[in-house]
């Protein structure tokens, strides 16, 4: 058995061989928390969500950090004085933690703020002072730029030639050697806040948006980890820039590059500015969360998703199928199967590269041979199906309760929920080795008929 990644530095399939045996280290960019989450959010999450539970069902022990930047100059210029940039940030985030939540996506193994981690930043900054590659501006603006020429392997990630490259993100400034040149840190502005600035060595200020991730990786997964995940639409000028100055400092840093394609709107560009994003409450008032995840994963996840209402409904249809059958072989059954073994060709498609277009095919081969089965009363044919369609959704994180489907006034469905919220509690109290709190939750769902299973795909649970 061997995973495929396609590593975009080297734009090219390649085995994936663990830093450390038996072990997988990710670093996934979360989000800026200026605004509630769209579409292209929870398809980034979904997807670093899935590789992490392959590489689990494949035996590994998976360390996954995603950040949240909750200072920046979006979530400044959004603050007011009744709401300050840091309560705004809170309030944002828990609107992330609420839908991933309700997504089934399991909550990383770390979620560091930026602003818990000023310290890790200023002595990243202060190694690539000392080794030459940055510089502290003259005109007593408090600012510390990246000298972009001093590094001759700068543009490596986009193959872009560093003369060629300017980052538009970056305001100008004559304080600058080169206007390449990028922020590593801002000095403090009479217009923002007090709480908006950290003393340091070169003037009270904040870390620019690329040194924080550097900072945070390193100080969770160490100068070298294994892969580095995040949006297409980050590869420049940030992805770029974190290769640059966590190298240039003297750390190996991500051995592979995950990039996950953009989310488009009847094929044209999602964007605020454009009136055309779609929010992630919006969609959730549409559809179930199941059949969202599902569309989700129904486009290779390197390649562009296009949304559209009929992409939807086609989803809803294709996963209605799934569950028409699990529904009739659970009431033909004498006992509902547990999940079992995954199909080999499932397996496969997995393994290579991630490709859950063609896992969601091998699913509904199973799905069409399971109705066959029951039409002509094999039952352990239909036994068989069941639990390969049961193990393939727990793995892609689209697992439901058979006796949930049974009903339709939506009490059924609203017990589900909750349950799926006092999982999700446990899950974060269980990371927090706050273990009498998870045994606490645990407690409670069994006191009233839930059984919970621990598995390597996740947490199951089901009536007694």
């Amino acid at each position: 058995m061997v995973i495929q990644v396609y590593d975009s530095r080297v734009r090219a399939i390649r085995d994936f061989v663990p830093t450390r045996a038996g072990k997988v280290s990710m670093y996934v960019c979360g989000p800026t928390v200026q605004s509630a989450p769209h579409i292209g959010h929870l398809r980034s999450a979904l997807i670093y969500d899935l590789w992490r539970r392959w590489f689990t069902h494949r035996g590994y022990d998976v360390t996954l950090i995603r950040n949240v930047t909750d200072i920046d100059d979006k979530v400044l210029a959004l603050a007011t004085e009744r709401e300050p940039w840091w309560a705004r940030a809170y309030r944002i985030e828990t609107e992330f933690t609420r839908l991933y939540t309700a997504m089934e996506i399991l909550p990383p193994t770390y979620e560091p703020r930026t602003s818990g981690h000023i310290p890790q930043s200023q002595l990243l900054i202060k190694r690539l002072i000392d080794r030459g590659h940055a510089y502290a501006a003259t005109d007593g603006s408090g600012d510390v730029y990246f000298d972009v020429g001093s590094w001759p392997d700068y543009g490596s990630l986009t193959r872009q030639e560093p003369d060629s490259v300017l980052d538009l993100d970056e305001s100008p400034s004559i304080a600058k050697r080169d206007t390449r040149d990028f922020a590593l840190w801002k000095g403090a502005k009479t217009e923002e806040p007090d709480s908006a600035s950290w003393p340091s060595p070169w003037g009270a200020g904040r870390p620019g948006w690329h040194i924080q991730c550097s900072a945070m990786s390193r100080r969770y997964l160490g100068p070298v980890f294994d892969i580095h995940g995040g949006g297409l639409d980050l590869r420049f000028p940030h992805h770029e820039n974190e290769l640059a100055q966590s190298v240039a400092a003297g750390d190996q840093f991500a051995r592979y590059w995950v990039h996950n394609g953009l989310v488009t709107t009847n094929e044209q560009k999602m964007a605020k500015s454009l009136g055309n994003s779609i929010s992630a409450d919006e969609l959730l008032r549409q559809v179930s969360p199941a059949t969202l995840r599902y569309y989700l994963l129904s486009a290779h996840y390197r390649s562009t998703l296009d949304y559209h209402q009929q992409a939807l409904a086609d989803a809803e249809a294709a996963l209605t199928r799934v569950t028409a059958f699990q529904r009739r072989a659970h009431q033909q059954l004498a006992t509902a199967p547990v999940a079992g073994r995954l199909p080999e060709s499932f397996s496969n498609a997995l393994d290579e590269d991630l490709n859950a277009p063609a896992a969601l095919a091998v699913l509904h081969d199973h799905v069409r041979a399971g109705n066959i089965a029951l039409d002509h009363g094999d039952l352990t044919a239909v036994a068989d199906g069941y639990r390969s369609v049961l193990t393939m959704l727990n793995v892609l994180g689209i697992a439901y309760d058979v006796l949930d489907a049974t009903t339709h006034d939506g009490t059924e469905t609203t017990v589900a929920a909750l349950v799926n919220t006092m999982l999700a509690h446990r899950t974060r109290a269980r990371g927090a080795r706050d273990f009498t709190e998870a045994d606490r939750i645990r407690d409670e769902l069994a006191a009233a008929g839930i059984v919970i299973d621990d598995t390597a795909t996740g947490t199951q649970w089901r009536r007694t």
